[in-house]
Parts: structure tokens; sequence; C-alpha cells
């Protein structure tokens, strides 16, 4: 039953964004700690605000180096499930161009396209590297592609990215992944509608951002029973949390990253667990009733309250939403 486990919990975990009817059984008293996705969804967003409840966001959750230790493990199930699937979706009988991604002797490989050189990109390519494919990644940083130049020792090559530079690309492209990301932000537009022209037919696109309202202009989300859309006769696979097609693999390299972070919380609450690791503040989304993350509240248009003055509030209270007691 679970009103009754909402009833007796205090920390209440999650893999994605809860369900309306997980988000009606919040109360003020509770710490929600999962992937929340906040910045596109403005709905959901305000309906945790009116919960009460301390929402702590995997994906926002930063370690000593800025990194994101917590999203991580699934930005590499996802970068290499994109490519997986792109060549899937290659095939003819499923919509492609009918392109083997290696190709074989006497006929080119496919061009595979990764645009954003994070996690989720590395292990994309690193993928479409191993499948013998024509491979080219795309960042603005470029000390990230002078890294990525070494780690594929020219396997593949590293594009700086602009407009231009993706157009150029994209008639020859065969497939295209969609490897964006800003921290706790929507995802910027990488390829608009108009660009689409530039493809060819039956080409495929892959957009892993989709969980941070996609970064493709033409994206919506889609689900692992019904995957794919054609627009302009270009394929789009928008599955939301792809990672669920491989919940075993999920599920340990998950668990493997947030459990120290679990236990932290359950042991100290919030405020506690933030004092021992300040790299939990920038995960705390919403608290008493308020949007703490700059970009949630930038994309959700409410209005953005400094994690800092609700611990503040919490503490001249004698009070701190999401605290619990000691395991012990």
């Amino acid at each position: 039953d679970a009103a009754a486990v909402f009833d007796r919990a205090e920390l209440v975990l999650g893999v994605k964004e809860p369900e309306p009817a997980e988000v009606a059984m919040l109360r003020p008293e509770h710490t929600l700690f999962t992937y929340l996705h906040l910045a596109p969804d403005p709905v959901l967003t305000r309906r945790l605000c009116e919960s009460g409840a301390t929402c702590v966001a995997y994906e926002t959750v930063t370690d000593a180096r800025g990194r994101l230790p917590l999203l991580a493990p699934m930005s590499e199930v996802a970068g290499k499930i994109a490519t997986q699937a792109g060549a899937f979706f290659l095939e003819r009988p499923l919509g492609g161009r009918g392109v083997l991604l290696g190709g074989v002797p006497g006929v080119p490989a496919a061009n595979v396209m990764v645009i954003g050189g994070g996690v989720v990109g590395f292990a994309a390519a690193s993928i479409a590297i191993g499948m013998q494919a024509d491979v080219f990644v795309y960042d603005r940083n470029l000390d990230r592609l002078r890294e990525l130049d070494v780690a594929f020792a020219g396997r593949a090559s590293t594009v700086h990215s602009s407009t231009l530079s993706v157009e150029e690309m994209l008639p020859r492209a065969d497939l295209v992944i969609g490897a964006v990301l800003v921290q706790g932000a929507r995802a910027p537009y990488v390829i608009k509608r108009d660009q689409l022209k530039l493809m060819r037919e039956r080409a495929v696109l892959v957009d892993v951002a989709i969980d941070q309202g996609g970064c493709f202009e033409t994206s919506h989300p889609t689900t692992h029973s019904d995957p794919t859309f054609e627009v302009d006769g270009v394929t789009h696979y928008c599955v939301a949390n792809m990672p669920g097609a491989v919940p075993v693999t999920s599920t340990f390299a998950l668990t493997n990253a947030t459990l120290p972070y679990v236990l932290a919380l359950a042991e100290h609450g919030v405020r506690g667990a933030i004092e021992h690791d300040p790299g939990l503040r920038p995960g705390v989304n919403v608290a008493a009733g308020r949007v703490t993350h700059a970009a949630v509240a930038e994309g959700t248009g409410i209005e953005y309250t400094p994690v800092d003055e609700v611990l503040g509030d919490g503490a001249q209270a004698g009070r701190w939403p999401g605290e619990h007691r000691s395991l012990d």
C-alpha cells in the first residue's frame, strides 16, 4: 500500500520524476531524492512546491570537482543505448536508410555525428567507434575536445561546435546523437526544424537530452513501446528514460553511485548531509515551498530563493524541512 509507505516514510527514494499520485502523498516532513528534471516542467515544480517537501535531484548534485556524480552513471548507459538504438533504426525494415554503421570492405561506414562531448557523448562515440563507424564529436569546449582526441587516439574526429560546423556536417550524417547538457536547465536546441531539410532522407536523430526538454526543436518524448516518429523524412528517437531499457545494468549503476548519499541523508538529514558534503546543496531543487535552484527557476518561470535562505529560515525557526532522526 503506497499510502501506508508514504505515511511512515521520511526519506523517499526514486529513479524518475514522481507521478501525480505520488506527489499528492508528499508532505513537508518528507525528503524526496530522485531524478527530477524540473526545468522543462513547471507543472510538476509547482506541485512539489505545494507539497512542502524537500526535493533533492540526483542530476544537480555535484562533487568536489564540479562534476555530476549521480547523473554520470545514467548518462553512460543512455549514451551507449543511443548508438545502439540509432544503428537499429537505420535498418530499412524499421524505416531507416538501410545503412550498416560499420560498413563492409568496399562499402563506406556510416557517418555518426555526436553533438556534445560530455559523459553521454563520450559513451555514444565509444560505442560508435567500436562499431567501426566514422565518428565526429562536436563540442564548444576546446580543452574537452583535446581530451577526447587523446582518449580516442585519432579514431574519431573532434570538431568545434557552431551553427556553421553543424550545418556543414548534417548533409553527410546518417546518425545524429544529441548529447548536450546545461546543468539543471532546459536543454538548448542544437538542431532547428528548418535544418532538417539539410539531412538525408531516413537519417536518424537520437535525442538523449529529452529528459531536459530535448535538444532538437522537433523532439517530443516517446516511450520504449513506441520509440520513434518522423518529421520531414527524418526519424526521431526521443525515449524518455532510455536506461529503463536495461533495468538490471541501470539499477546496479545507479545504486553504486547514490547509496553513499542515501546513507548520509538518512543519518544526518538534509542540513547535516550538506554540512558533511556541500555538493548536496545544488541538489536541493525545491524546499519549504520554494524553488532553490537558479536554473530550475529560470526554466519554469518560478521565483528563485537561494538554498541558504531556506537553510537560514529553518535554523532560525528551530526546524529544517527534510530533517530526519538518526538511524541509531
